[in-house]
């Protein structure tokens, strides 16, 4: 975004020519039924390639088990699996859901299911959470973005048809901080506003005779642009800045260091952030490649979850623990296990959840839903519900098709205290 402004005006137009208001300083956050909305942020953690359900929130007994072993956890009555023991310290924080059924069994369509609620279209591309949660309410602090991604995945449905100023940031490395953000070598802020006054009487008219939503996005990218070049709070994007104890704790890898952002960008005023953490397809030999994502996530989610509560935002703050479908309780003869959509789990920590519990139950082997199914769009209705999103709005695409947050999603309210 802010190389593109770069590259077309040298940087964005100036706030004083665009003036933008912070909605998050005057917009209540209620939740569908009225009440006060219970989270004000999302860190969204995204197990991409399909979790083992049984090998991390629901572990089993006998063949499906394989060698998995279940550990307690600081939850009364409560086991995860071994492979996580840093993250069964914190579980009196959250809530599992057992009972987590999905419709889509491929990982594309399994990674488009969960994000938007909607099945693959070839004619639209549909929202993200975050894009709605940026629609809505706007950006949290209004120099920085209302939404961020941590990862490579290069699938992520992004902001859908809403505006560009709803699509989210995308950093593909926590580690290298934010690129392209200084003015052009010998743009001095004088030359700047001459350029941008120049810029300005030259597409006014342009502006003003074609008033579409695509011309604005360009406006508004330049504008976000310079806002966020000139910005204080991008000190957040800056992991050189924590102490190298911290650093160490969230894990040397991609996705831990994705989780340090998170939380030091939900510091700084951004409202949703989203980190990705691969490696969960395990088709060949489950067992020993699970290990490695389980270790990124233990590492980082245990630190991120002590971080947070430790400093006073995890009340405030619904971090979210899921993935495209789960696998299956069948063992292969690669001792692999392959694609379960029928059935996998989702954590919820902080956030107003009701902590220390479970909801729902899949059948002895993990094969099938057993009680209190959660759909994928119930399961995003709830996310919305927690922050207050309006689930009945109506929202009509560029070409007037009408489409609501989480399609018809019934929100699990039971899950919050």
């Amino acid at each position: 975004m802010a190389k593109t402004a770069q590259t077309l005006l040298g940087v964005g137009l100036l706030p004083q020519v665009f003036p933008t208001e912070s909605f998050a300083a005057t917009q209540s956050r209620t939740s569908q039924e009225g009440a006060k909305a219970p989270a004000k942020n999302v860190i969204y953690l995204y197990m991409a390639g399909g979790q083992s359900h049984i090998d991390t929130w629901d572990p089993k007994q006998g063949e499906s088990a394989g060698p998995t072993k279940p550990i307690q956890t600081s939850a009364d009555g409560i086991q995860i699996s071994e492979y996580l023991p840093r993250t069964a310290k914190h579980m009196h924080l959250g809530t599992i859901i057992r009972s987590m059924s999905s419709t889509q069994g491929a990982h594309a369509q399994g990674n488009y299911y969960m994000h938007t609620s909607y099945e693959v279209r070839p004619t639209i591309q549909h929202p993200s959470l975050g894009a709605w949660l940026s629609h809505f309410q706007g950006p949290g602090n209004p120099t920085l973005p209302a939404s961020v991604y941590v990862g490579g995945d290069s699938g992520h449905p992004a902001a859908g048809f809403l505006p560009a100023k709803d699509v989210p940031l995308f950093v593909n490395n926590p580690n290298n901080g934010l690129k392209n953000l200084e003015f052009q070598k010998g743009l001095t802020p004088e030359k700047h506003l001459e350029r941008m006054k120049l810029a300005f009487s030259l597409d006014n008219e342009f502006h003003q005779k074609f008033r579409t939503s695509g011309v604005s996005a360009y406006r508004e990218m330049y504008e976000a642009a310079y806002r966020m070049m000139k910005s204080a709070d991008l000190v957040a994007f800056d992991l050189s800045q924590e102490p190298a104890e911290i650093r160490a704790a969230y894990g040397k890898d991609i996705f831990g260091q994705g989780c340090l952002l998170a939380r030091r960008l939900v510091e700084h005023g951004v409202r949703f952030v989203e980190v990705g953490c691969p490696g969960w397809d395990t088709h060949v030999d489950n067992f020993n490649k699970i290990a490695d994502p389980c270790r990124a996530l233990d590492e980082g989610l245990s630190a991120l979850l002590g971080d947070l509560q430790s400093r006073g935002l995890l009340r405030d703050t619904l971090v979210v623990v899921t993935s495209e479908f789960g696998r299956t309780p069948a063992i292969s003869n690669t001792q692999g296990r392959g694609h379960h959509p029928a059935a996998f789990s989702s954590v919820l920590f902080g956030g107003g959840v009701r902590a220390g519990s479970v909801h729902g139950a899949t059948d002895p082997t993990g094969s099938q839903v057993t009680s209190r199914k959660v759909t994928i769009p119930d399961f995003n209705a709830t996310l919305a519900h927690a922050l207050g999103l309006p689930l009945q709005q109506v929202t009509l695409s560029p070409s007037g098709r009408p489409f609501t947050v989480a399609h018809k999603g019934k929100p699990v309210t039971e899950l919050f205290a």
